[in-house]
Parts: C-alpha cells; structure tokens; sequence
C-alpha cells in the first residue's frame, strides 16, 4: 500500500467515525488505531522518497548516456571531417561534408539533452505533484488529530467542574 492509499484510508476511517453525542462536526476513534495507521503511512513515506532519488538517478544516467552518445558523435564527425580533409582531391567538399557532420552532431547532442531534460523535468513535476499532495494529506490529518485530542480535553475540563446547582 502506498502513502496516498494510507492517506486515503484514515480519511475513509475519519468519516466513517461514530459522531460524539450532540455534535456533528467531532467523533470518536480508536487512538491506538489512529495511530498505527499514521505510523504505518510514516514508515511508507521513505519508500516514497527512495523512488525519487531513484527517478534522479535514472536522469543521472540518461544524461551521461546521452553525453556520450553526443561525445561519439562528434568524435567520429571530427575523425570522418580530418579524413576527408586529408584527400587532396576533395578538400573543399571534405570540409563542407566535415562541418556539416559536426553541425548535425552537435544538432543531434542538443536534441538528446533536450529530451532528457524534458523527461527529467517531467518526472520530477510528477513527484513534486506526488508530494504536495501527500504532505496536505498529512497536514489535513494532523490538523484533525490535534481537533480531537482538544475535544478530548476540552470533555475532560467538563467533567472536573462542579456541577452548578
């Protein structure tokens, strides 16, 4: 189960609540429920976190790859334009055909980092999206635990007073 399924759960779980007598907007729950729910979304959220670092790894690697690719590419454009230049014959034509082998490599090296900038990017705006959900969650459940445990305590003030006739 992943941490928005557990965030999904203890909502359900909330609205699912007995109401406290008299009041529609407080309810009662188990705390030792509550709380292993939020331990076990605790524990998920690591996971969470692990996969981004695997997403900026593979972006890592994708980058690499596609420096080298581009470094290949311009090394061989470089080898095949010295070649061509060193054929009396067809000097003129082996520097044209050399710079414009360097031009579509250097073209092709370009094209590559922008794909991989625009998958990293995307991956990332995914996982950013991923997080801001799961921390309002997050903050929508806290906010909800810290409104019960100040019912709780606001009953308990209720009971310790002495009764007014």
């Amino acid at each position: 189960m992943d941490a928005l399924d557990s965030i999904d759960e203890i909502i359900e779980r909330v609205q699912e609540a007995r109401s406290v007598p008299m009041s529609r907007q407080n309810f009662m729950y188990d705390r030792a429920e509550m709380i292993d729910m939020l331990d076990a979304l605790r524990s998920s959220l690591p996971s969470e976190i692990r996969k981004a670092a695997a997403v900026l790894d593979e972006r890592d690697r994708i980058i690499e790859a596609g420096r080298r690719e581009a470094d290949r590419i311009i090394s061989e454009g470089e080898t095949e334009h010295a070649r061509l230049v060193s054929v009396n014959e067809i000097t003129v034509s082996a520097e044209h055909e050399g710079a414009r082998i360097i031009a579509e490599a250097r073209t092709e090296a370009q094209r590559l980092r922008e794909e991989v900038d625009d998958y990293v990017d995307t991956a990332l705006a995914n996982f950013e999206q991923f997080l801001t959900r799961a921390l309002a969650s997050i903050e929508r459940g806290r906010d909800k635990m810290h409104a019960l445990r100040e019912i709780g305590t606001f009953q308990g003030e209720d009971t310790e007073r002495p009764l007014p006739f």
